[in-house]
């Protein structure tokens, strides 16, 4: 889910750019050092935008840099357990698929993609369930559920996402309103 939300926060503008247009200097500082930042409650800062200085900046003994307080519009992006998302498939492995949704990539789990025994096709990048048939591939559209997360607050990006499509109405998007056919006919 995508937020966007008004943050108040500090950041160092180091001397040597102390000399440069010090509201320029700030906000590049707090663009660098805040987008791709997982902040409270999981939340993935994607974008900062309108960031302005409050007030003087203030110097602590023994740094010769400034500490600014900035205030800012901060674009985020929250994992929320049990949210459904749309993604598509981004890799296929051995043991199930990445997912990416929104920026991130989470692990649909072979245990975890549909009621029949999927076998993996690395080669072709696909799984395919044995007694169906059905086949997921790269790039194929998919609807999920969170159904676990474990953020890494020093590289976002290597987070632990984990997802699920064996729940109902949970599946490869071109075979959305299949399960209602077959339980009609």
């Amino acid at each position: 889910m995508y937020i966007m939300e008004k943050k108040t926060d500090t950041v160092r503008i180091p001397p040597e750019r102390l000399e440069e247009d010090i509201d320029l200097a700030a906000e590049e500082i707090a663009k660098e050092e805040l987008e791709g930042e997982i902040v409270d409650d999981n939340k993935l800062v994607i974008l900062a935008t309108n960031v302005k200085r409050k007030g003087d900046g203030r110097v602590v003994h023994g740094d010769g840099g400034v500490h600014q307080t900035v205030e800012y519009d901060a674009l985020e992006f929250q994992l929320i357990e049990q949210e459904l998302i749309l993604g598509f498939l981004c890799e296929v492995l051995k043991f199930g698929a990445f997912v990416r949704f929104g920026p991130l990539d989470g692990l649909l789990h072979i245990s975890q993609i549909m009621n029949d025994k999927v076998e993996v096709d690395q080669g072709n990048q696909r799984l395919v369930g044995k007694d169906t048939g059905d086949s997921l591939e790269i790039d194929d559209g998919i609807r999920a559920r969170i159904v676990t997360v474990s953020i890494n607050e020093r590289n976002p990006r290597e987070s632990k996402i984990g997802l699920t499509m064996r729940q109902k109405g949970l599946t490869k998007l071109d075979w959305i309103g299949r399960e209602e056919e077959e339980e009609e006919g």
